[in-house]
Parts: C-alpha cells; structure tokens; sequence
C-alpha cells in the first residue's frame, strides 16, 4: 500500500512539472493565468484594466480579456509600446544614415 502512495505521489509531480513547462510556453493568457504569472490578484489586474493601465489583447468579438505574455513581461520592466516603437525608429534612421 506505500508503494501505491509513493507512486501517486510521484505521478502527481511529474504531472505538475508538465503542467508548469507547457504554462511557461503559452504566449497568451488570460485573468486567472496573468494572476497566477505576476502574483497580482484578480481585482488589482481588473483594476488596472478598467484603468486601461495595462497591456491587453484587442478583439471586440472576445468579451474576455487576454493579455500577450510578451507585453506584460514589458510591462512588468516599466516599458511601455510607445517607447519600443520609438526606439525602432530610431534604430531604421540610424541604420538609413549609415547606408549613405
């Protein structure tokens, strides 16, 4: 019978450890996962979203919310879309003046 319980209990973290690398490919989550991936609770991420403080996927057909794990991981860092596009820019203008 401890054999029975051992085995279980060894499925049961293997089956977690599955469980936690397929979690850490998604690229797209949505409330219960982004609460599970920042810590933040549910109220604090509708929060921040009624707020529009944070970066949400946009699909009017979809009334739940999903998030890009690649925003929020920008996010989290304090960089904002505006300042990445900004930065591309100026990466081509540099790029652009090295080619004359």
């Amino acid at each position: 019978m401890e054999n029975h319980a051992f085995i279980s209990t060894q499925v049961l973290n293997e089956l977690k450890q599955i469980k936690n690398l397929l979690f850490e490919n998604k690229t797209v989550l949505n409330v219960e996962e982004l609460a599970q991936y920042t810590g933040l609770s549910k109220s604090k991420i509708y929060k921040l979203l009624s707020n529009k403080l944070i970066p949400t996927g946009n699909n009017a057909n979809i009334r739940q919310k999903f998030f890009y794990k690649k925003d929020i991981d920008l996010w989290l860092m304090g960089i904002s879309q505006e300042e990445l596009e900004v930065e591309k820019e100026f990466n081509n203008m540099l790029s652009k003046n090295r080619k004359l």
